[in-house]
């Protein structure tokens, strides 16, 4: 089942859309059953537990980081992590240069930028994301470099409202890449909304539930 649906998602979205299929909760066994396609990025949003998966399956796996993370974690993902597509503070990106050095690394990074109504998102201002890619201190550091940005719509069944934040996004987002030519990744879109997301230029969609089905807490 698992199978199929990888396989329905990779035959219906754009080439230039890359899927990250969100294993957050579900077990090694299911990832695997995923892996078996061919398919090799997933994304975790708690650090223990991408790990713990990392630890147990194949290597060539790419492990997107797609929730909040706090800065006293990052060294648990340092090692491995591929993308980590919620930095939404100087201090977070400080830290994960940080930890990217003592593994001799250079970790990707998305700005999470704030395009929600609902105060339990998190992400930056683009006035603040703009001061951050510009600062002197991003450009010193050598072990992280910025590729793109990330947002979340708001949980809601309104789809003009959706469809109007997306719209906000992919215009900020061409505004950085204007800026800045490793901008190169649009990271929006979820189960819910991702057809919207890529009709409005998302370049990656983070799709869970219509994957695994829904999700054990």
């Amino acid at each position: 089942m698992i199978a199929e649906k990888i396989k329905t998602f990779k035959n219906t979205i754009p080439d230039t859309v890359t899927l990250v299929a969100v294993s957050k909760t579900k077990p090694a066994s299911k990832i695997l059953e995923a892996y078996n396609t061919g398919h090799l990025v997933f994304g975790e949003n708690k650090v223990q537990e991408m790990e713990s998966k990392w630890q147990e399956l194949p290597k060539d796996i790419e492990w997107h980081m797609i929730g909040h993370v706090q800065r006293n974690k990052v060294k648990y993902i340092a090692p491995f992590v591929s993308l980590v597509h919620a930095v939404d503070s100087p201090r977070l990106l400080k830290e994960i240069n940080k930890q990217a050095k003592k593994n001799e690394r250079v970790i990707k990074c998305l700005l999470q930028i704030k395009i929600a109504e609902e105060d339990s998102k998190y992400g930056l201002s683009k006035e603040d994301a703009f001061a951050l890619l510009a600062s002197e201190n991003y450009k010193n550091f050598e072990h992280v470099k910025i590729v793109g940005l990330m947002g979340m719509a708001t949980f809601t069944d309104d789809k003009l409202q959706i469809t109007s934040e997306f719209e906000s996004l992919k215009k900020t987002f061409e505004e950085f890449k204007k800026e800045d030519p490793n901008i190169e990744i649009l990271s929006m879109g979820m189960s819910g909304d991702y057809t919207i997301a890529i009709e409005k230029g998302s370049t990656m969609i983070r799709v869970g539930s219509a994957i695994f089905g829904e999700r054990n807490y």
